[in-house]
């Protein structure tokens, strides 16, 4: 961290520096272990709300096609539905990305809740105007879209804040505790987001399936209310605090980020196109399997069993970030990756029974485990790490959109892919694999030779090294921090006369 402010250009307030506190190692500033923690569990933990909204709506999908048959399956907005909340989520990521840098990482988080809150629940009523389909479908495609505006916020504005306040915690620990409490988050809220529903047609049954996929979706206000409280509570990071900008220099900041983040963003673009493509249509694959044989609950509990690996993939992940770092993680998991889904590819045609679908679960779960071990875990650890703190959030934000955009990407071309293979029902369950496994050994080579390595003090080095550059190019450092830090931490150096 950088020692001094550059003299001021105020020839009246003669030599200021920073007090000796500001330049205090993060993990060294006098706080107990639950002030350095629950800011870390209050900004993460919010998205386990993306995690379940975006897995619901695979099993509705499911529900709704058994309620309306061929009048869903044929129905033009049909993708809509699935897809619209990415599109939402791109918005809110850029948007709340500019936000939470020139305004309050605190607010935004605040805003983007109450979205959550609002639309969630409006979703579970959707009713189209005259009760028909059409009508429900398009009510229910515009409050997804809300909805994902809402998610998007808790991207940039939640993982920038938990990454800086985890910087406060024991060195060692650090990448285990933003993963614990960011993807680990997103990972539960997919196992819940086909747990729910299973549970609700089971309540319901299948003779009121119509009350089943409402509360479902409506069970998502349930985690954001849960933390409004923690986050009105919060405080702004220390280290946003210290670094934070007024004016931001954008030629410079382009100048000496946009490769990093082109990098950044092909890497989640890939991951989102592979994993919440895959994640939508997991329930419909299962059911291709089973056929109509089986109850509807017995294709979402197979669903709800391949969505169960994610966890113990994230968990592990989250260990494995500390001990060799985000970088070779990433490379790991995507490697790994690549050679189970070219083993499922080979597989399918055994595994495309009932006979057998345990077997296609636990190779699928693997597929999905080993993702989160590698990418899942660390792609947002390595978008909040790799650039300062004064612009990251805006940086976070354009690569998780790039994230989203190739989810959204995803649901639209996986159909095609199947749909490639024609009639063959086994080669339209291989295809996607041969895609998704090609583009994990591509990934694994973009991060291997192109990706910094990533270290535990990477946040403040990446402070240092900024304000170095923006010296060098000319820009006055001595207006960053917020001016209640600049005032607390300014000492004034005259000398005094004797009298």
């Amino acid at each position: 961290m950088d020692k001094r402010i550059e003299h001021s250009s105020d020839p009246e307030e003669g030599s200021r520096h920073l007090h000796p506190s500001s330049s205090i190692p993060l993990d060294q500033v006098p706080k107990s272990r639950w002030e350095r923690s629950w800011p870390t569990i209050a900004c993460g933990a919010g998205l386990f709300s993306d995690g379940y909204v975006q897995s619901v709506i695979g099993s509705v999908n499911t529900i709704l096609g058994q309620i309306y048959g061929k009048a869903f399956t044929n129905s033009p907005q049909r993708k809509n539905v699935n897809a619209i909340a990415f599109a939402g989520t791109v918005v809110g990521q850029l948007v709340f990305g500019v936000l939470s840098d020139y305004w309050s990482r605190k607010n935004s988080l605040l805003i983007s809740t109450i979205i959550l809150i609002i639309f969630s629940a409006l979703s579970a009523g959707a009713y189209g105007a005259g009760g028909t389909l059409g009508g429900m479908l398009a009510a229910l495609t515009a409050y997804r879209f809300l909805v994902g505006i809402g998610v998007g916020g808790e991207y940039p504005a939640g993982s920038v804040g938990a990454a800086e306040s985890s910087a406060e915690l024991k060195r060692g620990h650090r990448n285990r505790w933003f993963i614990f409490f960011t993807n680990f988050q997103i990972d539960l809220g997919f196992v819940s987001g086909t747990l729910v529903p299973m549970i609700c047609v089971l309540i319901f049954t299948d003779n009121h399936l119509r009350a089943a996929w409402r509360v479902a979706l409506g069970l998502a206000v349930v985690p954001p209310l849960s933390l409004l409280w923690l986050r009105i509570k919060l405080k702004e990071p220390e280290e946003y605090n210290r670094q934070r900008m007024a004016k931001y220099p954008y030629m410079l900041i382009i100048k000496f980020y946009w490769f990093r983040l082109l990098v950044v963003s092909i890497i989640w673009f890939i991951y989102d196109f592979l994993t919440y493509s895959s994640g939508i249509y997991s329930s419909s694959w299962i059911h291709l399997i089973l056929g109509d044989s089986y109850p509807l609950w017995v294709s979402l509990g197979w669903s709800t069993l391949i969505n169960a690996f994610y966890v113990p993939g994230a968990f592990i992940g989250a260990f494995t970030s500390d001990w060799i770092g985000p970088k070779y993680a990433l490379v790991a998991g995507f490697t790994a990756q690549g050679v189970v889904g070219f083993i499922m590819s080979g597989l399918y045609g055994y595994l495309n029974t009932p006979a057998h679908v345990a077997g296609f679960v636990v190779v699928y779960g693997i597929f999905l485990a080993v993702g989160e071990i590698g990418p899942g875990d660390n792609i947002g650890l390595v978008a909040t790490k790799t650039c300062a703190t004064a612009v990251r959030v805006q940086y976070y934000g354009i690569a998780a959109a790039m994230g989203k955009i190739g989810a959204f990407v995803g649901s639209y071309v996986f159909p095609i892919i199947q749909a490639a293979a024609g009639d063959d029902k086994v080669k339209a369950g291989q295809y996607p694999f041969y895609v998704s496994s090609s583009l994990c050994f591509f990934s694994a080579a973009i991060a291997l030779f192109l990706l910094p390595n990533i270290g535990q003090d990477t946040i403040e080095e990446e402070d240092i090294r900024f304000r170095a550059y923006l010296e060098e190019n000319g820009f006055d450092t001595s207006t960053m921090g917020s001016k209640e830090f600049r005032e607390a931490n300014v000492v004034d150096h005259e000398p005094k006369l004797d009298h």
